[in-house]
């Protein structure tokens, strides 16, 4: 499985780099550490860098953490909270910002298992504090992943996911955003997550993110405690 699967991760980030000579595609990187303190109680921290060209123009940051808690084994509750600063276009981190903002957001997932196949549907309110004033924002976002390969060590190394999110607010034109994800993801040891992927997203007259193409690209990793038992880890669909 490792001889099929390599090469076609190198052609996928070539063809992706090819293309980005002739357009706009942008890049998304994400890195996530997640503590496992119990089975049902876990804290986070993520970091995400995104550019409008390919590893050029960058143009956002964002850092965050916060706490989850799984009140049933299809159903997890999230509070989180962090720093999102938005730079305009044309080049690396052009001053003034469009946006300077920090966030707390509530969020609930709840999951189903049809066979191998897993369905999340996620519900979050962003309570934002900008540079322009007070926000509220609201965001669903529906999910579905397969794991595929041979099981090891209490683990599935592959995994394919596809996702959409809508972003609403309490403010006419009430929509402002759609967010869709394609990604593949390859877990080499228990505790870590590779990810490559393809994300579109589409902006409605908001100034505080350009909508684009990305090509999208994660390095997730896991801590856990001995007392922890086996996780279900390898299903969670894998973006913020």
């Amino acid at each position: 499985m490792r001889q099929v699967v390599l090469p076609i991760i190198i052609i996928f980030l070539w063809t992706n780099r090819t293309a980005a000579q002739t357009t706009d595609l942008g890049s998304w990187n994400i890195l996530n550490v997640k503590y496992n303190y119990t089975d049902n109680l876990s804290f986070f921290g993520e970091a995400q860098l995104r550019s409008l060209k390919y590893y050029s123009n960058f143009h956002y940051y964002e850092y965050k953490g916060g706490i989850e808690y799984k009140v049933h084994k299809n159903v997890k509750l999230t509070l989180g909270a962090g720093s999102y600063q938005t730079y305009k276009e044309g080049g690396d981190f052009v001053l003034p910002k469009n946006n300077d903002e920090f966030r707390l957001w509530p969020q609930l997932i709840f999951s189903q298992s049809i066979g191998k196949l897993k369905i999340e549907q996620r519900y979050r309110a962003e309570f934002r504090f900008t540079n322009n004033g007070y926000r509220n924002r609201f965001r669903y976002r529906l999910g579905v992943s397969y794991p595929f390969g041979k099981e090891k060590n209490e683990f599935t190394p592959f995994q394919i996911n596809v996702s959409n999110e809508l972003f609403f607010t309490n403010k006419e034109p009430y929509f402002e955003r759609n967010r869709l994800l394609f990604a593949f993801n390859y877990k080499p040891l228990k505790s870590t997550t590779l990810q490559i992927g393809y994300l579109h997203q589409f902006d409605y007259k908001i100034n505080d993110e350009t909508g684009r193409d990305f090509f999208v690209i994660g390095f997730y990793y896991d801590i856990f405690r001995e007392s922890t038992s086996k996780q279900e880890n390898d299903l969670e669909i894998k973006t913020n």
